[in-house]
Parts: structure tokens; sequence; C-alpha cells
């Protein structure tokens, strides 16, 4: 309670001298203060500030309360304080056309490329391959010259084409423990392929057809603890299989039926690019249309069923957004189980595809204005619910460098499919992450002149900024029409971008920073300090860029790393213990003080 007042008395002050200085102050409490847009007195307050969040039971069903809180999560949030800012983000069009429109985005590791692909299907893009040989499309003797595959620097924007045979439409990747993007199915006779690209310089895409057990076509890919890759379902095959090992196949014996896939099928399926997380524990959590389950990989046992989540679908093609939400680690880190959260937004009702796409005139059903949270670590797990500024479908949910959420891209009436959705939500809205909930609330950003529809993507870069491309509503590259197939790629620049939080900005010494690190280990960081930094106001994180694509962000963690020490600009951290709570692989390793970014995050590699 003294510490209460004490702010009240404070406060008053620090407004004079962030005033007097030109700048906006450093907030010395957590959350206090006027958020860009505050929603407490508005129609959306239901649910965020008036009364607790909205719990949905084991039966389905709904009421108030609380869900229980997670171990050491109060001390958590007060460890890190954040600067103030009314900065509402920036947007810059960074390249106008990147030849190919983005329907899947990653950025590859250590090279600082962004990786974007579209679908051979199209048989045209706005980008010619610089020459022979060209693709011959499937049973003609016609050839395709158009790129439909690039990487393009995040830096200066170049763009190097690359070759691709095997259809990758709707296709599923993850990056592997050197930094390799393993991508699997597509349509056509891309279904059952799987693909690698290296970030080795001049690399191009090696193909393995016939390399799956089954075809793989809207499904999604997931890393386990020990670098293996599963991938779950895609349309006509509700199975799942472990991806091989490069240049060989799976048999039918080594693809497994999944009864879960079935059994949350709709008309229009809306169980499609299901939601799968890597818990903590070591389980895979599996989200289809509206149901959530626990599955043993090694066993392949369904171990825990979660309540329904009520209110329409949230799987293609109803396409709600999702991500895992940040693991908090503290020094010593010695919890059994590390408590791991979903979140889940948007999504539309069961028919809004039929509607949109089979009825005429075509009707365009509202999207859904909630968010859902729970921890999947706990077997009595409940659904925390509260309302988005506006509704979306479509759209993607950024884990940013802070741990704080990012809803982005999207339609605001609807569901996926060519034509299929109108009215672009064209604001970022910022979730504001808080461990237990209480006090997380939504701001609302400024908005983008380009609508980021069906076919959409993002990348989160080095310098904090947000890469945005892709949006094609259209089977093919047509532009004479509502929404044509978009080229641009743009950045935004979150709140933290703000030019008055600069002076919170550190440098990450790279060349006396560690870059390999194992499970366990405690490993240095060192920052070139531009002042008096305290420790309290100093945040580590660790990211792993996700392969992204038709709102579902595969593999996209963010871990906040106990720190161990810190003096002179030498942060002492402890690597996560084992891979169920970080895979093998390289991450973005972001210093964040008050709230704010480093100027560039650095690239490590954790290894077994």
């Amino acid at each position: 309670m003294v510490n209460i007042w004490r702010g009240f008395i404070i406060l008053p002050l620090l407004f004079i001298y962030g005033n007097s200085q030109g700048l906006l102050f450093p907030n010395p409490f957590h959350h206090i203060g006027k958020p860009i847009v505050d929603f407490k007195d508005s129609q959306f307050s239901e649910g965020i500030f008036g009364s607790a969040p909205l719990v949905v039971g084991d039966d389905g069903s709904a009421a108030n309360g609380d869900d229980d809180v997670s171990a050491s999560e109060a001390s958590v949030d007060a460890s890190l304080v954040s600067a103030q800012t009314t900065f509402k983000g920036s947007w810059e069009l960074f390249v106008e056309n990147a030849g190919v429109s983005a329907m899947h985005l990653v950025l590859l590791p250590k090279i600082d490329q962004a990786l974007m692909f579209d679908a051979t299907v199209w048989k045209i893009s706005k980008l010619k391959l610089p020459g022979p040989p060209c693709r011959k499309i499937e049973g003609t003797n016609k050839e395709d010259c158009w790129c439909h595959s690039i990487l393009m620097d995040v830096e200066t924007g170049n763009i190097r084409p690359l070759r691709i045979e095997q259809d990758t439409w709707c296709s599923s990747g993850a990056l592997d423990m050197n930094g390799r993007l393993i991508s699997t199915g597509g349509y056509n006779n891309g279904s059952d392929t799987v693909r690698i690209l290296d970030i080795a310089p001049n690399s191009e895409w090696i193909e393995y057809p016939g390399a799956l057990g089954n075809g793989r076509w809207y499904a999604t890919q997931v890393t386990l603890g020990d670098g293996r890759f599963m991938v779950f379902g895609g349309r006509r095959f509700p199975t799942y299989e472990f991806v091989p090992p490069q240049g060989q196949k799976n048999t039918r014996n080594e693809v497994y039926k999944f009864k879960f896939l079935v059994e949350t099928h709709d008309t229009v399926e809306n169980n499609l690019y299901p939601f799968v997380y890597l818990s903590t524990d070591g389980n895979l959590f599996i989200f289809a249309n509206n149901r959530s389950i626990l599955l043993n990989p090694n066993n392949h046992q369904v171990i825990h069923e979660f309540p329904v989540l009520p209110n329409g679908a949230r799987n293609y093609p109803a396409s709600a957004s999702s991500c895992l939400l940040p693991i908090i680690l503290n020094p010593n880190e010695n919890r059994r189980v590390i408590p791991a959260e979903v979140l889940v937004c948007g999504g539309t009702s069961h028919d809004a595809y039929e509607k949109a796409e089979l009825q005429r005139p075509k009707v365009f059903l509202p999207g859904n204005t909630d968010c859902a949270r729970m921890d999947i670590t706990k077997r009595n797990g409940k659904w925390k619910i509260i309302n988005m500024p506006s509704a979306r479908l479509l759209g993607d949910a950024v884990v940013l460098p802070t741990g704080d959420v990012l809803l982005i891209n999207g339609a605001k009436t609807g569901s996926a499919g060519f034509d299929n959705a109108r009215e672009p939500n064209l604001n970022p809205v910022l979730y504001k992450f808080k461990s237990d909930g209480t006090g997380s609330k939504f701001t609302v950003l400024n908005p983008s002149n380009i609508p980021r529809m069906y076919h959409s993507s993002f990348a989160v870069l080095p310098d904090s900024k947000i890469m945005i491309a892709g949006s094609n509503t259209n089977p093919g590259y047509i532009y004479n029409t509502l929404f044509p197939t978009e080229v641009r790629v743009e950045k935004f620049s979150p709140h933290y971008l703000d030019p008055n939080l600069a002076q919170f900005r550190q440098e990450i010494v790279v060349e006396q920073s560690d870059s390999q690190v194992k499970y366990g280990q405690k490993f240095t960081v060192q920052i070139r300090e531009g002042g008096a930094v305290e420790q309290t106001k100093l945040q580590v994180t660790i990211y792993s860029p996700p392969f992204t694509t038709h709102g579902v962000s595969m593999n996209q963690r963010l871990v906040q790393l106990g720190i161990q020490e810190f003096q002179n600009g030498r942060i002492v951290v402890q690597a996560p213990m084992n891979g169920n709570i970080a895979p093998p692989g390289y991450y973005m390793l972001f210093v964040n003080y008050n709230g704010v970014p480093c100027r560039r995050s650095m690239w490590i590699q954790i290894l077994p």
C-alpha cells in the first residue's frame, strides 16, 4: 500500500520533468499512465477492466472468476519496468515489388534473408527467372519461367530469385538446428514433398518428392524438443507423421491415424492448419476447430482434452490467429514444469465459409471479437476470454521481442478462401502481456493503407520492426479486382520504437557475447552501456523465427531468460534447461531495457 501511494506522489513530478526535457518519461510503475487508446470507458471494456475475465469451465460453460495463478508469476511482471509512450507506431513501404506475393514467409538465421514464396500452380508472378532452366508445367510440355520463390535482404531489399519445382501452395515448414528451412507438403506434385533450403551462400532448393506418407495440404509442422519434426493433418488426410531424415521416405506404416482430426471436421473443415505447440512438458498441444488436446508424441496417446472454446470455429477456413505466449524463466530455474500459455484470437462462425463461398449473393458473416488464453500445463486449465477492440479473422499473432503480442493483418467479415472476406482490419492491436492475465489489455495502433487479407504473412526483424507481406484473395496474379494480388512489402515500427525512447535502446557487443550455448549453460551477453543501466529494468529474451502462412505461425516461440548477474554491461544469463522449453536451433536474442528492445538482436544457436 505504501508503494502505491508513493507512486501517486512521484508521478506528477516525473510528468513535469518529462515534459521539461521534451521526452516521454520512463514509467517506474508497471502499466501506470494513459495507454495509447484506453477502452476502460468504452464499449469494449467488458471482460477487460470492469470485471474478471470470462472463464470457460471443463464442461464448456462460462463463468466469471479467476483461474489459478502459476508459480512465481507475480514476481515476474514486477521485474520489468516499462517506459511510457503515446506513440502509435509507424509504417514504411520497404519494397514496391517483391516479385512474388508472400503466401509463405520465414526469416532465415544468420544471413538475415526473408524467404518468401507463393505457389507454382499460378504459373505466373511479377518476376521472371534470370534464365534457364525453367520449370515444366505439370502434365504438359509447357514451361513456366516465372519466379515463385525469393530471398529478400531485410536491410537492403535486394532480391535473389530461387527456382522451385514441386508446388508449395498452402505448405508448411520449420527451421532445423542448423538454420535450414525444412518445408513439407503443398499441392499436387508438392503434397508429399520435403524441401530443404540451406543458409549457406548461393544455396538453392533441394526437393524430395514422395518423401511423406500422406499428402499434406494445409498441414501444420511442429518441432519437438529433440529437433525432430512432425506434420499434422492436411486436406483429406486426418493423420500425422514424423518428417523423415533427408533423402528418406515414409511408408504407410509410418503414418498415424488421428481420430481427433476426424472428430473436429465440419462440413467445411474448420480444422485445417491446426494450431500445434510443443509444451514445456514435452507434450503437444493441438487445437482444431473449437477443441484442444494434449498428445504424447512418444506413445501417441491423447493424455488430456481441454474445455471446448465456444463462439465458433478457429482454424482454416474460419482462420483465427494464435500464439504461444512468452515462457518465463527465473534465474537458476529448477521447477519441474514451466508454465506455458496459448492465446487464440478471432475466427468466425462454423458456417461462415459456406455463406461466403457457396451462397449467392455472397454473405460475409462477422468475425469474432474475442481472445482466449489458457495454461496448457494444467490439467484443470480453463479458457480466460477477453474482448478485442474489433473483429478479426485471417490475421496474425506476432510475439514481440518484449513479450507483448501484436495482432495484425486480416479482415472483419467473411472467411478464408478466394474473394471470401471483406472489411480489411487495417489497425494493428497491441495485447499487453502480463503473465497472470490481470491488467493485460488491448491498444489500437496506427493503420496501414494496404489491406492484408487472405494469404498475408509477417516476420519479426533483427531491429525489432515487423515485416508485413503478401495478401492474395485471388486464384492467381490478378489486379483488376477489389483486393488485387499484393507484392508490396511494408515494415511496421511498433510502440517501443518511439524516437523519444531511443535513449533506452541498448547495443549488443556481438564479438564479446556467446553465440553458441548448451542447455542449462550460463552464458554472457555484453552490451555497450550508454549510461547507468539498472538490472531490474533489463530483460533478455530469445525468439524462434516462425514459418508463417494463412495466419498460422509455426514454431513461433519466445523465452525470457533468467538473469544471473549484471555488471559493467556484462549480462550473465542461463540457457533453457532442455529442448521442451526451447528446441535446438537458432534464436534471435534481444536485450530489452525499460521495455524497449536493443538496436539489433544477435543470433545464438542452442545446441543439444
